[in-house]
């Protein structure tokens, strides 16, 4: 199968890791971003090795449920990756995300360079400045330390579960949303009606 990943040369490849609420609807929105290459649900900004989902759930840990996207910056940039996330959740509300609550669910850009530290505190500058939300956005930026993969059930869940009723009723609308928005950002449909 042809794709996007098999464009991409040594050295290319950047990392994003994203906290905004529930991982599976950031996993499967940018499962659909074109230049994506690759996005693994799990944990980051606690204080426990290796916590489990259990733990994490608890808030007891300091973990927040996040997606670490693997990326081409010459297909999309981190701006990019910014810009689709701080539409795809509201990142004004403290430590929840709908029905979802709790240290776990916050929003946060786990930076990996100082690059990303000045690109993420610029996005929420305009935010504020703008006022999309008509709130002002309590996403922090914070320094990526550890990351930890969530379990295997946990990736890819909209895709291989999207009759699950969390996944109808809170997942599609996001990816819908994000669909809409950017069309023409997808990756390509194969013939086959695969994402390629």
């Amino acid at each position: 199968m042809s794709n996007d990943y098999d464009k991409i040369r040594p050295g290319s490849i950047s990392d994003a890791t994203l906290a905004g609420g529930c991982f599976w609807c950031l996993e499967a929105v940018y499962d659909e971003l074109a230049g994506v290459r690759k996005v693994v649900s799990g944990y980051a900004g606690g204080t426990v090795s290796n916590p489990s989902y259990e733990q994490v759930c608890t808030g007891s840990t300091g973990h927040a449920e996040v997606v670490r996207i693997t990326f081409d910056p010459e297909v999309v940039s981190y701006e990019d990756i910014l810009a689709v996330f701080f539409t795809i959740h509201d990142p004004t509300t403290l430590n929840r995300q709908g029905n979802d609550v709790g240290t776990q669910y916050r929003s946060a850009v786990f930076y990996h360079d100082e690059g990303q530290r000045a690109a993420a505190q610029q996005a929420i500058r305009e935010m504020d400045e703008t006022g999309p939300w008509g709130r002002r956005v309590v996403t922090e930026v914070v320094p990526l330390t550890e990351f930890y993969p969530a379990e295997t059930y946990h990736q890819d869940y909209f895709r291989r579960n999207p009759g699950q009723p969390y996944c109808r009723v809170v997942v599609a609308p996001k990816v819908a949303k994000f669909r809409k928005q950017y069309l023409s950002r997808l990756k390509k449909q194969s013939g086959s009606g695969s994402v390629a």
